[in-house]
This record gives C-alpha cells, sequence and structure tokens, in this order.
C-alpha cells in the first residue's frame, strides 16, 4: 500500500499488476483475489478483474473471474463493500452477469459475510459450503 500526495491510499492488484485507489470495494476484491490464489491456487494470470462482458449489448464489469489454467472460466465473483449489506440483488447481478460467462461456482461477498453458489447444467443453484480449488493442482 502506498499514501498518494493528495490524499488517500493506493494498492498494488497483483491480478491486475497495476496501482489502484484503495476504496472499501477494492479492499474486498483484493482480501478475495488474495485467498483465489494463496487459498485455492488459482494462478494471479488466471484472473481477470473487472471482467468485461456484454449483458443485453449493454457493457458491464464482473469484479473477478477466476479461470482455471487451461482457460475455462471456474468462478464469478461480485464484491461489495465492507459497509454493504449482502441482498438477493448482489445475488442477482452475479447472476445476469453467469448468463452470458456460465461460470458453475458465484461468490458473492462484502468481505465479511459470504455467499457462494454452484450451478448445475440446468441452472439450478445450491448453496455451498466451501470454493473449489484449482482444478489441475
Amino acid at each position: 500500500m502506498r499514501q498518494l500526495d493528495r490524499g488517500g491510499s493506493e494498492v498494488l492488484c497483483l491480478a491486475r499488476r497495476k496501482w489502484v485507489a484503495l476504496e472499501p470495494e477494492e479492499w474486498v476484491r483484493q482480501h478475495v483475489i488474495h485467498h483465489l490464489n494463496d487459498g485455492l491456487g488459482y494462478p494471479l494470470g488466471c484472473m481477470s478483474v473487472e471482467h468485461q462482458l456484454k449483458l443485453n449489448g449493454m457493457p458491464r464489469r464482473a469484479d473477478i473471474v477466476a479461470f482455471t489454467p487451461d482457460g475455462t472460466a471456474r468462478i464469478l465473483v461480485e464484491c461489495k463493500a465492507p459497509n454493504v449489506k449482502l441482498s438477493q440483488d448482489a445475488v442477482t447481478q452475479a447472476a445476469r452477469y453467469n448468463l452470458v460467462l456460465n461460470v458453475p461456482v458465484l461468490l458473492v461477498t462484502n468481505g465479511l459475510k459470504h455467499a457462494a453458489f454452484g450451478l448445475d447444467t440446468e441452472g439450478h443453484a445450491s448453496p455451498l459450503a466451501e470454493l473449489p480449488i484449482c482444478p489441475g493442482l
């Protein structure tokens, strides 16, 4: 982390390889990136942060998409600031993005609380007790 002369702080995003403003949602995002990498084995180079997609012709950005080393999208993460309560709206937002991405695991988190869901081939969601490790490790 580094302090800026004009106030505020920046943090080095290891997945994006650049300095970014340390906003509350970014704090959550960086902790998730760290857990996906160190805890579950997803390589930093296999994570797309603020992943661009088009939904109904409109540009959108998923907070994090974790891919396996073979390029398969595995986990879609929607991050909220710690002061934002997790809600059905956040889950619905992730599910809408997943209409484009077709990822088998959704995670919605505010850094303090987490909700993870596994999706079957028909799109039915089931709560997950833990996230899957990166396959092939």
